[in-house]
């Protein structure tokens, strides 16, 4: 911790549905000391910014729930900043898996300038090739797990069906959570995957274990965890364009990072999400396709009905092709427009010899549609309560319906279109 505060404190709260209160007080730190640490160093050879400062303070997790944890820091004068815990699940059998994204997090993390995207001039030629977790996030701290991850685990909570929950540097090292999972639920925005991960992932559906993707560009970066400041795991490595710098080019293609779908390992996302990331920005309506399936059970939308905004801001599409599974239905297919291109977003489901059903959104908006007009979250782009319904109900469909284990057994099995809804040339 660092701060020009003369002392501050630490509250925790676990996030859950609580009578719709979505958190609780789990513990809170006396004063402490505040104290400035020196600014962050930045190791050049790869613009990796790093805190190096001391530990300020301890606390165990002993008999704490498994969960998600928002840490409030607050200041005497009154400054807050949140910090996101994830305490995980030693298994998950029978259980449906909440996947938490820390590696899409720290990406997008500019504290000290420098994210996978940008560096401190803000351009992306000076971005930083690996990034580090010891630092603080920038803005809230949390901005990444409250506006995408938040308000699915509250309502995953809400319907009392029994939760794992853990998170994909964690899958990565160890797939036993995953084991006899009932379903694993992907969250609003989880672009940085290892291939360890995507596999350990894979291996869970091909075994039974229904998979959600609640957002977009989903298993976009092939990423590498490696050992930096306190320990193994701390850095996510991610060269994208400058792949040919990547210490693993040309020798180990398969662990090179860039994006999936490229070269050289190339390996498109879309044979375990059954859609590719295709745009961004873009704001569009969210058009129903297969007004009669299951999902949208209850819901009473008709074909070609609309949700206004509910596609953004990056969105997926179906790509017709060998990349694609099989047996996937396209059950909303939203008319866009990208950069100036004509273009579709796609909500699809399918199935697997297993008989694990997989459903993606195909909008990175899916989660944050849950508490559109709430006013919880601050801003919900113009969808409407209306919009919240409908996502609502739709997810509870999905995350019971999963939780009853693979879907293939006890729901209707998906009618694939795909070469329909797009024609023969896809």
């Amino acid at each position: 911790m660092s701060t020009t505060a003369s002392s501050f404190r630490v509250s925790v709260f676990r996030v859950g549905w609580y009578g719709g209160t979505c958190a609780r007080l789990v513990w809170r730190s006396t004063s402490v000391r505040g104290r400035a640490r020196p600014a962050a160093r930045v190791v050049s050879t790869t613009r990796t910014v790093r805190a190096d400062w001391p530990r300020t303070l301890t606390f165990g997790t002993d008999g704490w729930s498994e969960g998600a944890y928002l840490i409030r820091l607050e200041t005497d004068n009154g400054h807050q900043r949140y910090v996101p815990l994830i305490v995980r699940s030693a298994r998950g059998a029978g259980r449906t898996v909440l996947l938490h994204a820390p590696a899409t997090w720290q990406a997008y993390n500019r504290w000290g300038g420098y994210s996978l995207y940008n560096g401190a001039s803000g351009a992306y030629a000076t971005r930083s090739l690996v990034v580090s977790f010891d630092r603080p996030y920038d803005g809230s701290g949390a901005e990444k797990f409250l506006t995408y991850e938040w308000a699915a685990v509250v309502l995953a909570e809400r319907l009392g069906i029994p939760l794992a929950y853990t998170t994909g540097i964690d899958v990565h090292d160890d797939a036993a959570v995953l084991r006899g999972a009932a379903a694993v639920i992907c969250l609003g925005h989880d672009e940085y995957w290892t291939p360890r991960q995507r596999r350990h992932v894979t291996e869970a559906r091909d075994a039974g274990s229904n998979i959600a993707f609640l957002g977009a560009n989903t298993c976009f970066r092939r990423v590498r965890l490696e050992a930096g400041g306190t320990g193994q795991g701390r850095s996510v490595v991610c060269y994208k364009s400058s792949y040919r710098d990547d210490p693993c080019y040309p020798s180990r293609p398969d662990q090179v990072t860039t994006d999936f779908r490229l070269a050289p390992g190339a390996d498109p996302e879309s044979s375990l999400t059954g859609v590719l990331y295709e745009g961004y920005p873009v704001d569009a309506p969210y058009v129903v396709h297969a007004a009669d399936h299951w999902l949208y059970e209850g819901t009473g939308v008709r074909h070609g009905e609309d949700f206004a905004h509910l596609v953004g801001v990056e969105y997926d599409r179906v790509t017709p092709g060998p990349h694609v599974p099989a047996m996937l239905e396209i059950i909303a297919h939203s008319p866009l427009v990208s950069a100036g291109a004509r273009s579709h977003s796609d909500s699809a489901y399918y199935t697997v010899p297993s008989g694990a059903g997989v459903f993606a959104a195909g909008t990175m908006r899916w989660v944050e549609a849950l508490a559109a007009k709430t006013g919880l979250l601050g801003r919900d782009h113009g969808m409407d309560a209306r919009t919240r319904a409908f996502v609502t109900r739709t997810t509870e469909n999905l995350l019971r319906g999963f939780s009853g284990g693979p879907a293939a057994r006890h729901r209707p099995a998906p009618r694939p279109n795909a070469r329909e809804v797009y024609g023969t040339g896809g």
